[in-house]
């Protein structure tokens, strides 16, 4: 099947108008996300998929007083501030640094 350089041409210029299309759609999407102060909230759904826990775990750091959160008209969000703290609090030691710091303080 061989097509004419016009047709091609014609066939290019949908699919970038297309990607226009969708650019303009992305662009929306990201501005009607969830802000406060400037700051991006998220809700339960976007903490699971991102930090790939059970919606019991989440309960659970959210009972703890691990990660803050905000109900908003009966949804519960999160900043994501808030989030990357949680992350960085929940980094340990790697299990060979452990070992390690162990081994030298019983010398």
């Amino acid at each position: 099947m061989n097509i004419d350089r016009m047709e091609f041409l014609a066939w290019m210029e949908r699919i970038m108008d297309h990607f226009d299309i969708l650019k303009e759609h992305i662009n929306e999407v990201q501005k009607k996300r969830n802000n406060i102060d400037g700051e991006e909230l998220l809700d339960n759904q976007d903490l699971l998929q991102m930090l790939k826990i059970s919606s019991r775990s989440l309960q659970r750091y959210r009972s703890l007083g691990k990660l803050p959160y905000y109900t908003i008209s009966g949804k519960i969000y999160y900043k994501l501030s808030d989030v990357h703290q949680f992350i960085r609090d929940s980094f340990r030691t790697p299990l060979n640094e452990k070992r390690q710091n162990r081994t030298s303080q019983a010398s």
